[in-house]
């Protein structure tokens, strides 16, 4: 090789651009300057950069005979193809193995894979609960429960009878004295006064009607009962002397369970038809209680329980003994009638003995 020649490549050589000179045609002629490479190391050190260029200058030699290059190219070529010919019907074929080159990523998963690699078909969301109320528009509505009246306006339909009454037990029948229509003291009355006492009792204690300080304790929602004043002491003591009471032994009553009041509001003595009006309730108190024997206090209860009162003697209501004495009252107002009055308790008690 000449002296100009070898200046030359050793120049273009420097710049970096000597092998774009060398074309493949003149291959002959760079292998005949190969001896001049080693015979000057020193150019072919600066020229040592040139082999990594034909790597970024591959495509511009096409003319070259097919060598082993082409087909280590030709695995990235299929991977980076995006065409859909792979739905064809016909197979698609395999990439050459390469071990340099990197692994293609997978597409996303389609529904073509496997079932058992498909994840789960997400459930349909359940319907929205519907809000609207068009359905009652077909159904019919339902008919309204019937009111029940309250207890208190079960009067109004009509007084209770008096086979309603006989087949009454205790807590009926009080409920039924305290809602009583059976005569006009319902009308006047503040409110009807049960009786009190033991309801298995041997003696049945009977006033003629509640006084105002029973009706006023029982407006005001008490129930105390019959006599539950100063009289109602003296009468417990008085039954204590025989020994009974209203715990054991005793059952305290009136004739007419309202109090009688007259124009003036005061007390007065019942009359016949009120009497009779509360007759039945007397009755089952007795059916009830099993009393044998009546004791009835003051004139008024002994008249109207007998037609006539007589003190000192043993008289008789559906075929039990009765014995009128004082009322407690008039023996606060006379206490020289005591005696009288104890007389009368051994005389009641002795009747109830069977002794007379």
């Amino acid at each position: 090789m000449s002296q100009t020649s070898q200046r030359s490549a050793v120049f273009l050589a420097e710049m970096g651009i000597a092998p774009h000179w060398k074309l493949r045609q003149h291959a002959d002629a760079f292998q005949d300057e190969a001896p001049d490479a080693v015979l000057h190391p020193v150019e072919t050190a600066q020229a040592a950069p040139a082999p990594s260029a034909p790597q970024t200058v591959a495509p511009a030699v096409q003319t070259a005979p097919p060598v082993a290059a082409p087909s280590a190219v030709a695995p990235s070529a299929a991977a980076s193809d995006d065409s859909n010919a792979w739905f064809d019907d016909a197979p698609i074929p395999a990439p050459a193995p390469v071990a340099a080159a990197p692994a293609p990523m997978r597409a996303p998963a389609t529904p073509s894979q496997p079932a058992a690699q498909r994840p789960a078909a997400p459930r349909p969301p359940a319907p929205p609960l519907d809000d609207s109320t068009a359905w009652f528009d077909d159904a019919p509505m339902p008919a309204p429960a019937p009111a029940r009246a309250p207890a208190a306006a079960a009067p109004a339909a009509g007084p209770v009878s008096d086979a309603a009454i006989a087949a009454m037990d205790w807590p009926q029948l009080q409920a039924a004295v305290k809602s009583c229509t059976r005569c006009e003291l319902c009308h006047s009355r503040k409110a009807a006064v049960p009786g009190r006492g033991d309801q298995h009792a041997q003696w049945l204690v009977l006033a003629a009607a509640p006084s105002a300080a029973d009706e006023a304790d029982a407006a005001a929602g008490g129930n105390a009962g019959p006599l539950s004043d100063e009289a109602g002491k003296l009468l417990d003591n008085m039954l204590k002397a025989v020994d009974l009471s209203t715990v054991e032994g005793a059952y305290i009553g009136t004739l007419v369970k309202c109090r009688p009041s007259g124009a003036d509001g005061g007390e007065r003595a019942p009359s016949a038809d009120e009497v009779a009006a509360c007759r039945p309730f007397l009755d089952r108190e007795l059916e009830l209680s099993g009393a044998r024997l009546l004791l009835a206090i003051g004139h008024p209860a002994g008249k109207g329980l007998l037609g006539a009162a007589a003190r000192g003697k043993v008289l008789r209501y559906d075929g039990r003994p009765t014995v009128a004495t004082y009322h407690p009252a008039d023996l606060l107002r006379r206490p020289e009638d005591k005696g009288k009055a104890w007389a009368d308790l051994c005389l009641a008690r002795s009747a109830h003995a069977g002794r007379l």
